[in-house]
């Protein structure tokens, strides 16, 4: 009778032991990780592009909000503006502008 008891025990013991294994194994799958994976340094330092400045962001520091001066967009080429009139919206970065075109340096007049 001891021997079974003495058996029994170590049975249960493997069995307690093979139960804990079993539950070591999932836990690994689980959904939550203990440590992130930490991105790469290379990765994670991109260059910022640096944002446009429209119209009246530029205008503003020219005198007199940049009437008379000819503005263009850096992509067109030989096509610029003349601003004539600039009304402003409350915020002072955004509103409406009036200007005559000029092409390749010469007045370009447009009738409708």
């Amino acid at each position: 009778m001891a021997n079974t008891l003495v058996n029994r025990a170590a049975t249960d013991r493997n069995l307690n032991n093979i139960f804990k294994l079993s539950l070591n194994f999932f836990r690994s799958f689980s959904t939550e990780s203990p440590l992130p994976p930490s991105p790469s340094p290379s990765a994670s330092k991109k260059p910022k592009r640096k944002k446009k400045k429209n119209l009246f962001e530029v205008a503003q520091f020219l005198p007199n909000w940049g009437l008379g001066y000819h503005m263009a967009k850096t992509h067109w080429t030989g096509v610029s503006y003349e601003i004539t009139k600039i009304n402003l919206y409350k915020d002072g970065r955004h509103g409406k502008a009036w200007g005559i075109v000029h092409k390749d340096g010469t007045y370009f007049c447009l009738l409708y």
